[in-house]
């Protein structure tokens, strides 16, 4: 009886085509954005930060800029985590070669470096798709990680070929701490996720679900193929860039080009089929499902009182990781965004059978 409706009358085109149309929804996502930004740090620890809040709200960027191109656009991807490494090394290098510049202008730089790269490897797309583009792709992770690994000059002639990220400072505020950390990409994510929504609403997204749909009746009726495809690999890849460079700054602090191999990329992709392919929800519901799954498979023997060796635990993690990607598969294809519309769906109806 709480989500229902009736009495929401829209009297404008404006109102019709809002963001979030049912009132309901719109409290909710404001009651949960006033408990981000003021409950959870209170009640977080900083290993909870480090290990697993900081670490999903960078992958969730991620998830959204990959489920843009698969999700709403249908161009396979396997080389996500490549465009990351692309944002971390460009923003690395504009702050040590370009000293005082705000973080906030070398996360946009980043990202646009991002997406030109982006629109490079997404040449290919044009001619090419399936399993044929997936590969292409693949060749893409492979080519950046050689080049990130053998040219000196990305690394600043790092001897060991790794990099330590100068302190994060905006406007006078140095972001150290955990709780700041979050402050701060919880407020990237939440503008990434407005720009990533109304961009799906607007006229460019309906170009991609056409493509992704059928390509050959979107050219039919006057949409470019051409435009479609590489804006969306510029918008994914801007995504990814400034993922990236959240990823190496805020995150890891130092790096190397292994932290954004081609494991990265499988997990990104993972993310979008369990969350939920075309849908913003669920690269959230994607990115905390990966980001919890393996602490709880870590910590349950343990808490079983079950003893199990380090290897074995791994191993387990691995299969029981692959078991719910399968279920998922074939159980729910739409992922748990779509387990989330149906329970909406439910409420809007009951008590009623109908």
């Amino acid at each position: 009886m709480l989500y229902r409706e009736n009495g929401q009358f829209k009297t404008t085109y404006r109102s019709d085509q809002q963001l979030l149309p049912i009132t309901q929804d719109r409290f909710f996502v404001w009651g949960v954005v006033v408990l981000a930004f003021l409950l959870v740090p209170l009640l977080a620890s900083d290993y909870a930060f480090r290990a697993l809040i900081i670490p999903f709200l960078i992958l969730t960027i991620a998830a959204i800029g990959l489920n843009i191109l698969v999700g709403y656009c249908g161009q396979i991807s396997l080389g996500h985590a490549a465009f990351m490494a692309v944002g971390a090394y460009a923003a690395y290098n504009l702050v040590i070669r370009v000293p005082g510049l705000n973080f906030l202008v070398v996360l946009v730089l980043a990202g646009l470096i991002a997406a030109f790269v982006g629109i490079v490897f997404g040449v290919p797309s044009l001619r090419i798709k399936g399993l044929y583009l997936a590969v292409a792709t693949l060749a893409a992770q492979f080519f950046i990680d050689w080049m990130f690994a053998r040219v000196k000059w990305f690394t600043n002639y790092s001897p060991s070929g790794s990099v330590s990220s100068a302190d994060i400072e905006l406007f006078g505020w140095v972001v150290d701490r955990p709780v700041e950390k979050y402050w701060f990409l919880l407020g990237v994510l939440v503008v990434m996720t407005l720009l990533a929504k109304n961009l799906v609403r607007s006229h460019i997204g309906r170009s991609w679900m056409a493509i992704r749909d059928m390509d050959v009746a979107a050219a039919v009726i006057g949409i470019r193929p051409l435009y479609a495809k590489l804006s969306a690999f510029a918008v994914s890849s801007f995504f990814a860039g400034v993922a990236g460079a959240l990823w190496g700054f805020v995150h890891l602090g130092a790096w190397e080009p292994l932290a954004f191999n081609i494991n990265l990329s499988f997990n990104l992709l993972f993310m979008i089929i369990i969350g939920g392919m075309g849908s913003i929800l669920g690269s959230y519901f994607g990115a905390a499902f990966i980001v919890v799954l393996p602490l709880l498979l870590n910590q349950l023997p343990t808490m079983l009182g079950i003893p199990l060796s380090t290897a074995m635990i791994s191993h387990l993690e691995f299969i029981i990781f692959g078991a719910l990607i399968v279920f998922f598969l074939i159980a729910e294809p739409h992922g748990l965004a779509r387990l989330w519309a149906i329970g909406k769906e439910k409420l809007r109806l009951w008590p009623f059978p109908h």
